[in-house]
């Protein structure tokens, strides 16, 4: 319900989008947008380009699709987190003994916000370290390397590669008393709705913060990708750090070419007017 009405005043705002083109003209003036960040006191940072894997997937082919979340748990676990991660963790917190704060809204699922500092974070695709229980329905944190023996040297970064025949029985299973049951990881997949109490605190985020930025996302997966232009439909300046423009350039104040590992720290720098 809260996916539907999130999408249907996103999209009464499209009237809106047109008007706000003709007067916003995306540019790169990092002197500017210093200064709007200067005095921003509600920080919105969206990030992440989503998940891919469907549930009808893994209900045909639990193996294969355990292989390649086997695979990136590994790959994230030995993974550190980047300048751009960083900069947005030093930036929550300096922001903070200012009165002021900053909230990253991502769909990124490797928890490399987390370890980089950051605090409030909102993950709306659900998390790669985190397992819930297809019988009980009970959801576990688990940093386990392997998740379980039979994966041990298993992964693929190919989750369409032949399946690794491990039997199901095998597979991670639920540690509840009595419940044995499949464990499946604890993300969003094409086709399931998003956690509504995430998509809350998301809404109150967006129509709250003064300042809004689009970091390394494609915006082509939904609902995620109306999130900048939603702001932006408000009059509220949003900034996008990509390697390169996306669907949603024209919408937004600022667009900052270039790696984020790069660009980022120096844009939450902090400013010369910053006291603490």
């Amino acid at each position: 319900m809260l996916m539907n009405q999130l999408m249907l005043r996103t999209a009464a705002h499209c009237g809106r989008w047109t008007a706000v083109n003709q007067t916003i003209r995306t540019n790169s003036d990092m002197a500017e947008f210093r200064e709007i960040f200067s005095k921003a006191r509600h920080i919105a940072v969206i990030t992440g380009a989503g998940d891919l894997a469907t549930p009808e997937c893994f209900s045909r082919h639990p193996s294969r699709v355990w292989e390649f979340y086997h695979y990136r748990r590994e790959l994230s676990l030995n993974a550190q987190p980047s300048p751009a991660h960083r900069a947005i963790a030093e930036c929550e917190a300096r922001l903070s003994r200012q009165g002021r704060s900053l909230v990253v809204i991502t769909q990124n699922i490797d928890e490399l916000h987390q370890r980089a500092g950051s605090r409030h974070v909102l993950e709306v695709h659900g998390n790669l370290f985190q397992t819930r229980c297809l019988s009980c329905k009970d959801v576990e944190i688990n940093h386990k390397s392997p998740i379980c023996p039979s994966l041990e040297g298993k992964g693929s970064p190919d989750p369409d590669a032949p399946d690794a025949l491990i039997p199901v029985k095998d597979l991670p299973r639920c540690d509840e008393k009595g419940c044995d049951g499949l464990l499946r990881p604890h993300v969003i997949w094409f086709g399931e709705t998003l956690d509504s109490q995430i998509l809350t605190k998301v809404e109150k985020e967006l129509e709250t913060c003064d300042l809004c930025l689009v970091v390394g996302t494609s915006s082509v997966v939904y609902p995620a990708a109306m999130f900048g232009p939603q702001v932006a439909s408000r009059g509220v300046p949003v900034a996008e750090f990509n390697t390169k423009m996306t669907v949603n350039t024209p919408r937004f104040k600022f667009h900052f070419p270039g790696r984020c590992a790069v660009t980022l720290p120096a844009a939450l720098a902090r400013h010369e007017s910053e006291i603490i």
